[in-house]
């Protein structure tokens, strides 16, 4: 079986997990910029990192395809927010539905994973990017902070790592229902 693991990633986590991953299943990871065509995959994990609203290199990655009834699709997000409250979970499906097509979305199995950042290392343009959504959302009620602004506003500046390998467990359970993976 033709199985692959491609990932986007800006600071890092999302490779490591794609990185991790891979050890885990044996199936081979690649940065979405030098995946392969996917016409011939009978399965397709894609991890990668939530940036405003988009998941990194996602639709450049889909783009054109169309699912086989054969092929599986696994799409893993990462993100700072915390998948495990249901209405940071709505938001990361209402991105994912806006950069996919509306088969591929029905078709793919969905898992959101948690991220790490570090201020000290985001580029010029993110750091201004993320000091006017502070100082927005710092300006407003503290009851009208949704889940997501409050991980922003209690990280902000600092750095924090909430990678967590054990959360790969039902991907690599979904991928060895399908494939020949360790």
């Amino acid at each position: 079986m033709d199985n692959i693991i491609i990932y986007g990633s800006k600071y890092g986590s999302a490779r490591r997990y794609a990185e991790k991953l891979s050890q885990m299943t044996n199936i081979a990871a690649v940065n979405y910029k030098d995946a392969p065509s996917l016409s011939g995959q009978d399965m397709i994990v894609y991890i990668g990192a939530i940036y405003a609203g988009g998941v990194t290199g996602l639709t450049k990655t889909l783009r054109g395809l169309v699912l086989r009834e054969s092929q599986k699709l696994i799409i893993a997000t990462v993100g700072l927010a915390d998948p495990n409250i249901a209405e940071n979970e709505i938001n990361i499906k209402q991105s994912l539905r806006a950069q996919l097509p509306a088969a591929l979305f029905e078709k793919a199995e969905i898992f959101n994973l948690r991220g790490s950042i570090d201020y000290a290392k985001l580029s010029f343009l993110h750091r201004i990017v993320m000091a006017l959504m502070y100082r927005t959302l710092k300006k407003l009620p503290r009851e009208k902070w949704s889940p997501e602004n409050q991980a922003l506003i209690e990280t902000y500046g600092k750095q924090v790592d909430f990678v967590d390998f054990d959360t790969l467990a039902p991907i690599v359970s979904s991928a060895a229902s399908r494939s020949d993976c360790r």
